[in-house]
C-alpha cells in the first residue's frame, strides 16, 4: 500500500462536474494499492497518517498533527501510484491490485482513519476524477509499508 499525501489549505475532488468530497485544512491522500496489502499493512498506515506531525506549532516547526489542528482528509483511490516505466515508455499498471481487492481495502482504509475522530472525505472508486487543491508548504509525503 502506498500513500502520497500533501498537506493542504483545500482540496475537493469532482466526477462528472459535480464535488464529491471536499475538505479544508489537511491531508490530500492518494491511495495506491498492490497485490500482498492487508488490512493489517492498512491498519498501520492509518495510524501513522492520522498521528503524522508535519502541521506547523507556535514555533514553526513540523509538530502537530490533524487532530491537533483540527484537519480533515481527502482520501482518493489512484492505481497509477504503481506504475512500472522501467520498460518502454507505456507504463506498466501489473504491480495494482485488482479493482475488486484494491477497492475494498481503500474503503476499509477510510474507515480506519474515521476510527481516529478525523473528518473523511473520498473520491469515488474508479471514476475519472478532477482533483483540485492548494498545496501547503508544499509539504508532500510519500508513504508504504
Amino acid at each position: 500500500m502506498k500513500l502520497v499525501i500533501q498537506r493542504v489549505k483545500h482540496a475537493q475532488v469532482e466526477v462528472d462536474k459535480k464535488i464529491v468530497g471536499k475538505i479544508g485544512k489537511g491531508f490530500l491522500v492518494l491511495l495506491g494499492v498492490t497485490h500482498d496489502d492487508d488490512k493489517q499493512k492498512a491498519d498501520y498506515l492509518a495510524k501513522k497518517l492520522c498521528k503524522l506531525r508535519v502541521f506547523e506549532d507556535e514555533n514553526k516547526k513540523m509538530n502537530l498533527s490533524l487532530k491537533d489542528v483540527e484537519g480533515e482528509l481527502l482520501i482518493v483511490s489512484q492505481f497509477t501510484l504503481y506504475a512500472n516505466c522501467l520498460e518502454g515508455n507505456r507504463p506498466s499498471f501489473t504491480d495494482a491490485a485488482k479493482p475488486d481487492i484494491a477497492k475494498d481495502l481503500y474503503e476499509y482504509f477510510c474507515n480506519k482513519c474515521e476510527e481516529y475522530d478525523i473528518k473523511v472525505e473520498k473520491g469515488i472508486f474508479g471514476a475519472d476524477m478532477k482533483v483540485d487543491l492548494l498545496n501547503d508548504g508544499p509539504v508532500t509525503i510519500i508513504m508504504e509499508k
